[in-house]
C-alpha cells in the first residue's frame, strides 16, 4: 500500500481530517513529534533545538553552528528511515522532507482562504479578529520558512508541490476524505519497484547527508541505486581537498556503491564553503557598551573559529538569550540601564545551563564575589590575554554543553 503525507495550514480542519483518515485507511500516524524524538536519539540534539529548526526565525548564531543543516539532515534520516515502512500517514512539518521520487507518497494539503481561517481561529481560541489574523499570518511565516529552506518555495501552498490540494473551507470533511481516498487508488501512486528503490535510495542519501552533517560538511546529496552523487553550491579554494574528503566520509556509509562529487549552479556566487567544527564555540554572546572593544574582541574570535554575536547594553542581551540562547556568556559590569550584575543574575535564573564569564575593567573584589555566588564561571580583567580568554571560553563551552544536553552526546544512527 501507499504512503499518505498531509500538510496543512493553520485552522483548516486537519485535527478532524486526519483521524477520519486513519479510520478509513487503517494507516498509521506519523507525525512531527514522532520524527523529532527519532532525529534527538540518533543526533543527541535535544528535541528543543531539532524544533527550533522548524522555526521562521533565523537565530544569530546559525551561520557558526550549522544548526539548521544539521537539524534538517538528522530529520531528513529520521523520514527516509520510516518511509522504508507502507501504509503510513506522515503528517506535518516533515511531510515536505519526502522527495516526489518516492511516486507511491501520495502528498496532500490542506488549506482554506485566510478570511475563513482567521474565523475559526476567532471560534476556535476566542481571539478577537485582530489578534487571530496575526496568529494566523505567524504561523503562515513558519511554514513559509521552513518551506523555503527545503522546498526551495516562497509559497507554502503551491499546488506544484502536491498531489492533492483541499480547500477545507469550500469542502466538507467527509468529502475532504473521500477525495484523499480515492486519489490513493490510482495506478500513479501505487507502490513498484521502482518506487521502493527510490524509497531505498532516499534512505542511503540520508544517510550519507547525515555523515557527512556530523563532520561538519553540508552539501546536496543524491542516491541512484547505490551512486551517490556530492554536488558542492558554495566556493571553495582547495576545491580538490575538499571533494576527496567528502568522498572518504561518504564512500563507507552502508549501501553506497559509489561516490562523485560536482560543483552545483551556485559554486561560483559569491558565498564561500565553511566546515563547521563543533569543537569550538559557536554560540558565544559578547555583551559590553564599549562598541570598538566588543567588536575587535568578536573579530579576534572569529580568527579562532570562534562563533560571536555581540549586543551593547544588558537589555539586548536578554533579549538575545530568549531569541537564541548561547552557550557561553562574555559579559561586562558596568553598562547603562540593566547592569552586568543583573543580567547575570536574570541568565542564571532562567537558563542555569548557560555560562557567564565576566570580563570587566572597572570590578572590584565586592563584584567579583557577588558574580561566583551568582554562579558565574570565571571572572576576567581588562585588558585580558586573548588565548587566555580563549582557553576559559573553551573550558566554559565544554561544561555548557554538557550541562544543556547539547550536541555532544551522539549515537551512529546505524539503528
Amino acid at each position: 500500500m501507499s504512503i499518505i503525507s498531509v500538510f496543512s495550514g493553520s485552522f483548516c480542519q486537519a485535527e478532524a481530517i486526519v483521524p477520519l483518515l486513519l479510520e478509513r485507511t487503517g494507516f498509521v500516524h506519523v507525525a512531527d513529534e514522532e520524527i523529532v524524538r527519532r532525529a534527538s536519539e540518533l543526533s543527541g540534539v535535544s528535541q528543543e533545538k531539532l524544533v527550533r529548526s522548524l522555526s521562521a526565525k533565523s537565530s544569530v548564531f546559525n551561520s557558526f553552528t550549522g544548526e539548521p543543516e544539521r537539524s534538517i539532515a538528522n530529520l531528513r534520516y529520521a523520514v527516509a528511515e520510516r518511509l522504508l515502512d507502507d501504509e503510513l500517514v506522515l503528517e506535518g512539518f516533515c511531510s515536505h522532507l519526502i522527495p516526489r521520487t518516492i511516486t507511491h507518497a501520495l502528498q496532500v494539503c490542506l488549506i482554506a482562504d485566510m478570511a475563513a481561517r482567521i474565523d475559526r481561529a476567532v471560534a476556535e481560541q476566542d481571539l478577537k479578529q485582530k489578534e487571530a489574523g496575526k496568529l494566523v499570518r505567524r504561523r503562515d511565516e513558519k511554514a513559509t520558512a521552513w518551506v523555503l529552506a527545503v522546498a526551495g518555495s516562497q509559497d507554502p501552498w503551491n499546488p506544484d508541490l502536491y498531489d492533492v490540494l483541499i480547500p477545507t473551507d469550500k469542502t466538507d470533511l467527509d468529502a475532504a476524505v473521500d477525495l484523499i481516498v480515492g486519489s490513493l487508488q490510482k495506478d500513479v501512486v501505487q507502490v513498484t519497484p521502482s518506487s521502493k528503490k527510490a524509497a531505498e535510495d532516499f534512505f542511503v542519501a540520508a544517510r550519507v547527508e547525515r555523515a557527512l552533517a556530523e563532520k561538519g560538511h553540508y552539501v546536496d546529496v543524491e542516491c541512484s541505486d547505490g551512486a551517490v552523487t556530492l554536488t558542492i553550491n558554495k566556493n571553495v579554494l582547495m576545491l580538490g581537498r575538499l571533494e576527496d574528503e567528502l568522498k572518504a566520509i561518504a564512500a563507507p556509509v552502508e549501501g553506497v556503491r559509489s561516490v562523485e562529487t560536482r560543483v552545483g549552479k551556485d559554486f561560483y556566487k559569491p558565498d564561500i564553503y565553511r566546515k563547521m567544527d563543533f569543537k569550538e564555540p559557536s554560540r558565544v554572546l559578547l555583551v559590553d557598551d564599549e562598541r570598538e572593544f566588543v567588536q575587535t574582541l568578536s573579530e579576534r574570535l572569529e580568527m579562532r573559529d570562534v562563533g560571536s554575536a555581540v549586543a551593547y547594553d544588558g537589555e539586548s542581551a536578554l533579549k538575545m538569550v530568549e531569541d537564541d540562547e548561547p552557550d557561553v556568556i562574555i559579559l561586562d559590569l558596568r553598562m547603562p540601564g540593566i547592569d552586568g550584575i543583573e543580567v547575570l543574575r536574570r541568565v542564571k535564573q532562567t537558563h542555569p545551563h548557560i555560562e557567564v564569564i565576566i570580563l570587566t575593567g572597572h570590578g572590584s573584589e565586592e563584584d567579583r564575589q557577588t558574580c561566583m555566588e551568582l554562579g558565574a564561571f570565571a571572572y576576567l580583567h581588562k585588558p585580558v590575554d586573548i588565548e587566555a580568554l580563549s582557553e576559559t571560553l573553551r573550558q566554559a563551552n565544554e561544561k555548557a554543553r554538557a550541562s544543556g544536553g547539547g550536541d555532544e552526546s551522539r549515537t551512529d544512527g546505524s539503528g
